[in-house]
């Protein structure tokens, strides 16, 4: 199994499994931005790797000063973490949730965070016949057994902003609330869908966010989160000193200042992302409207097709694609890929014309 630690880009699970070397993968299994890392990383990496003879700096300052500037939101309210996935463990173990709420399918990582920090789960359920979009009523049904909602917004692996009638019923609750955002660089009008601005004055409301997908860095684990002071001081307590290493500082504050990336991003994203999603159509996939840089489809129950046979076949192309029916709440049928260049994409959508071929042909002998 590629995800045998639970994720995607796995490239030496990749070698061992398909006798390739991790270079020779197109790795649409992880969701990065295929134009990053921006020209910043590589000139800090050649220009600055002496300084890391010197700690990084345990307050992280300036990159908080950046993102204050960027967002417009107090740097009393920013928490940098090393990944969102620390960010993630941190303000479960903080807030000892008695019972979450959390939506299926979505992110493994909130489940493994609550039960971490010794809370149950309660499940919200996403459905085919809705498009996989958060529901009210779901909500509403929720409200009596739980006592904070941690919800991914846009929601990985759907690809699904939650709804802003949905996002207004939970704020006017009484219940906590966290969102994850990791991948809300990639929507367009950010601005208007994030609530960073909101978490950083609410004591009942908090916001997690990545730097590793939108920048393509996900090797230096970077993320920062947006609450109430007086909540960022409780998790910052609970931080390891020095999470966050002085490369990942330093490559942090330099991409926020590359406006023409953010902007060449967007323009890519905007162009290739129908053009992805209407191939896989033709291909008889049933693909998920996405609102970032990965798709959600199934193979029709029709063709017969088991997503752990699809990814044998693609992976022995060299191509790497995730097994979604790993997600609680989809089947064996539903694979994610990530958004590539066109000519990546062109040899995705060659690929799964190639395994299509090969695997209805050979219906029935087995799911190896």
């Amino acid at each position: 199994m590629l995800e045998r630690y639970g994720h995607g880009g796995d490239l030496l699970t990749a070698e061992e499994t398909f006798g390739r070397s991790m270079e020779q993968f197109l790795d649409f299994s992880s969701n990065m931005n295929p134009l990053g890392p921006p020209s910043a990383v590589s000139h800090i990496l050649k220009e600055q790797w002496r300084d890391i003879v010197k700690y990084p700096d345990p307050a992280v300052r300036e990159l908080r000063s950046k993102l204050s500037q960027k967002y417009d939101i107090p740097m009393e309210s920013i928490l940098v973490g090393n990944g969102a996935a620390e960010l993630i463990d941190l303000t479960a173990r903080v807030l000892k949730p008695a019972v979450t709420g959390l939506t299926r399918p979505s992110f493994s990582e909130y489940e493994e965070a609550i039960h971490k920090s010794g809370g149950g789960i309660y499940n919200i359920p996403l459905t085919h016949s809705n498009q996989y979009e958060l529901q009210q009523q779901e909500i509403e049904a929720a409200y009596s057994a739980v006592d904070l909602f941690f919800l991914g917004h846009p929601n990985n692996p759907t690809g699904k902003l939650i709804p802003r009638s949905v996002i207004d019923m939970l704020m006017q609750s009484d219940r906590r609330l966290v969102l994850d955002e990791a991948f809300m660089d990639f929507v367009p009008n950010e601005q208007d869908h994030s609530l960073l601005k909101l978490a950083s004055t609410s004591r009942q409301f908090f916001v997690i966010r990545s730097m590793t997908k939108f920048y393509s860095i996900p090797g230096l684990r970077l993320g920062f989160m947006v609450a109430h002071p007086d909540a960022i001081q409780q998790i910052k307590h609970q931080q390891v000193q020095w999470s966050v290493n002085y490369l990942a500082q330093r490559i942090g504050t330099a991409v926020l200042e590359d406006e023409d990336f953010e902007r060449a991003s967007r323009q890519w994203l905007k162009e290739e992302k129908p053009w992805l999603s209407e191939q896989l159509r033709q291909l008889g996939l049933e693909v998920v409207p996405s609102d970032v840089n990965f798709l959600l489809f199934s193979f029709p129950e029709h063709m017969g097709i088991h997503v752990k046979r699809a990814q044998k076949h693609m992976g022995y192309q060299g191509i790497l694609i995730r097994d979604a029916s790993l997600f609680e709440g989809l089947n064996e049928r539903y694979c994610r890929v990530a958004i590539r260049l066109r000519e990546d994409n062109e040899r995705l959508i060659a690929g799964l014309h190639n395994m299509l071929a090969d695997l209805t042909q050979n219906r029935g002998q087995g799911h190896d």
